[in-house]
């Protein structure tokens, strides 16, 4: 059984699939392991240290695949840059397959077993393999840090023989695993930090944390939650009166986040150029949605821009951004997946397409696009 893992190709992608920790894993498990030449270097992981875990260093990507059984990856690659490997290989990583169907069919007809790690399901068997999180985690913790370089004014109260400094308002929306990380973060820098969430069961993770939690808070907002703890649709008349909530507490701000990204669809955009210009100079906002359109009127992709004296900060994957950490984290998450679909003791792939795992993740197999949510895509055509 060989592994591979590639160099990532995309922009601004330093993150790797392995690391030398997981390496020795594999190899524990009884697989060959090839690692591209730099893969990684982004990550500050010297082609050395994956040759002293136990793996073969490989001169190029065509060299690395060959007649590899899994590979594995950050970003989705290219069916083409896979030619060599094993028909039947399994594909593993982020996927991103929502708008690139196109991608994943020419992966199905090339003849490889793609597996989406953002689709694990979160259960308690899975939490080890949750990519999402462990990336998510990261993401909240560094759009603090990004967002900390470019105010130019200290987070923490002061108290100084010259006066007081007064200490940064943060208001982070969305408490997810991503909100949640960047209120502990800002909190930790000092700042008086504030979070919204339309889900109820929210506010007492936010004020657990020490954050003040802002929302209107009556009988709808109550009600407001599923019994699978998702998020009902609310009126129209509460989608007002919270959206002025927001806009009058977002004017006195120096700090906001945004987190409110769903997979597959367009960002909701939470802060309008109305908003952005209620703000005191020299404030900033990071929109960690991005990617998707962004929740922030005017935010751009890999840019900081400056209107009007406040800075909207777009960085692309975040995670990214401490690529060394990410890595490490990603890394494992692979791992634990995929030490799920070897026999340890035959040393070889078994992959069980009943497994709820493999079910909820596995977007191609033996030449179809098999996910529910994409199937009846045949690869052949």
């Amino acid at each position: 059984m060989k592994i591979a893992i590639l160099r990532e190709t995309a922009a601004n992608e330093a993150r790797v699939a392995a690391t030398p920790e997981t390496v020795q894993k594999y190899i524990g498990l009884g697989a060959k392991v090839s690692v591209e030449k730099g893969a990684g270097d982004g990550s500050k992981i010297p082609d050395a240290d994956y040759k002293a875990a136990g793996a073969t260093v490989s001169a190029s990507a065509s060299a690395a695949v060959k007649g590899a059984d899994v590979v594995l990856t950050v970003r989705r690659p290219d069916a083409k840059a896979l030619a060599g490997a094993k028909k039947g290989a399994l594909v593993i990583g982020q996927m991103d397959p929502y708008g690139n169907e196109k991608d994943i069919k020419a992966l199905a007809k090339a003849g490889f077993d793609a597996f989406a790690m953002e689709f694990m399901p979160r259960i308690t068997r899975a939490q080890v393999m949750d990519v999402l999180s462990s990336q998510a985690n990261l993401a909240g913790y560094q759009a603090v840090i990004e967002a900390a370089t470019a105010f130019d004014r200290a987070f923490p109260m002061m108290m100084t023989a010259a006066g007081t400094v007064r200490p940064a308002k943060a208001f982070v929306m969305g408490a997810g695993v991503a909100g949640l990380q960047a209120i502990a973060t800002a909190k930790r820098l000092g700042a008086v930090v504030s979070a919204t969430d339309v889900r109820p069961a929210a506010k007492e993770q936010v004020e657990s944390l020490g954050s003040k939690f802002v929302a209107v808070e009556d009988e709808e907002f109550k009600q407001a939650e599923t019994a699978g703890g998702y998020a009902k649709e609310m009126s129209k008349e509460y989608q007002a009166k919270q959206a002025e909530l927001v806009a009058a507490h977002i004017a006195k701000q120096d700090v906001v986040i945004t987190t409110a990204l769903i997979p597959g669809r367009p960002a909701p955009r939470l802060i309008t150029k109305k908003m952005v210009e209620s703000m005191a100079p020299g404030s900033v906002l990071v929109d960690l949605a991005v990617e998707r359109g962004g929740n922030v009127e005017g935010a751009k992709a890999n840019e900081i821009v400056d209107h009007k004296g406040v800075k909207i900060i777009g960085f692309e994957n975040m995670a990214g951004r401490i690529a060394t950490t990410a890595s490490s984290l990603y890394a494992k998450n692979l791992a634990s997946f995929l030490e799920t679909l070897i026999d340890k003791e035959a040393k070889n792939l078994a992959v069980d397409p009943e497994d709820e795992l493999v079910a909820a993740t596995q977007l191609t197999r033996d030449g179809e696009v098999v996910h529910p949510a994409f199937a009846g895509e045949k690869g052949a055509k």
